[in-house]
């Protein structure tokens, strides 16, 4: 008599090879869903009190980052500009412009207007503006081109892979210090010889950009 039925071998192979599969399954799309722009942000557009155009501002007026982000070059954060550098010139032009309304809100009841971080980096991560850009990385590196978003987004996905692939390796992204805040900056073709040099000339040693407490202090 016949206790299992002929396909009941099959079952069972699919069975066990499913038991060791499964898992391995949830566990790479774990992987990706933490790499996901869900979970870094990435190229994501978050909504502002008023939709500033760093594209018309940077890439149309010419406007230099410091201006607006004064302390990036002597501290660990960047900066935003207060509401009284936008009246510097919107109190002159645009003044009556629906989109302006809450900055002219801003400055008349004294109260900041309340933006949202767009590279918005975990409370443990360390990240300090000053040393960077002292160092020879551009600004667009890390925040792309700015120059050319309409509305700000993150550009890279700011990962602490990511991270650590230019702190072992940093010479590509190393530029001359007078042009950290060129958008349009383009590698040079000996853009090898050039890292290499600008290592030696930064001071710039590897060997503990990698340890633990360089970011998570």
């Amino acid at each position: 008599m016949q206790i299992f039925h002929p396909r009941a071998d099959t079952i069972a192979r699919v069975v066990f090879v499913s038991l060791g599969a499964v898992p391995t399954l949830l566990l790479f799309l774990g992987y990706m869903i933490m790499r996901s722009p869900y979970i870094t942000g990435q190229d994501l557009v978050r909504e502002q009190p008023v939709p500033f155009s760093h594209e018309h501002h940077v890439g149309g007026l010419g406007i230099d980052c410091r201006y607006c982000h004064t302390s990036v070059e002597q501290a660990r954060f960047a900066g935003i500009p207060p509401t009284g550098t936008c009246m510097t010139c919107h109190s002159q032009i645009w003044t009556n412009a629906g989109m302006l309304a809450p900055v002219r809100a801003s400055l008349a009841d004294d109260r900041p207007l309340r933006w949202r971080r767009v590279h918005n980096l975990p409370d443990y991560v360390y990240f300090d503006h000053a040393i960077h850009v002292a160092k020879g990385v551009g600004c667009s590196t890390c925040h792309g081109r700015v120059d050319q978003m309409p509305l700000m987004r993150q550009a890279v996905p700011l990962t602490m892979g990511w991270c650590l692939d230019c702190h072992r390796d940093p010479a590509p992204n190393l530029r001359p210090r007078e042009e950290v805040f060129d958008m349009a900056w383009a590698p040079p073709k000996n853009l090898d010889e050039q890292g290499k040099r600008l290592m030696g000339e930064y001071h710039i040693r590897t060997q503990h950009l990698t340890d633990c407490s360089t970011c998570h202090r």
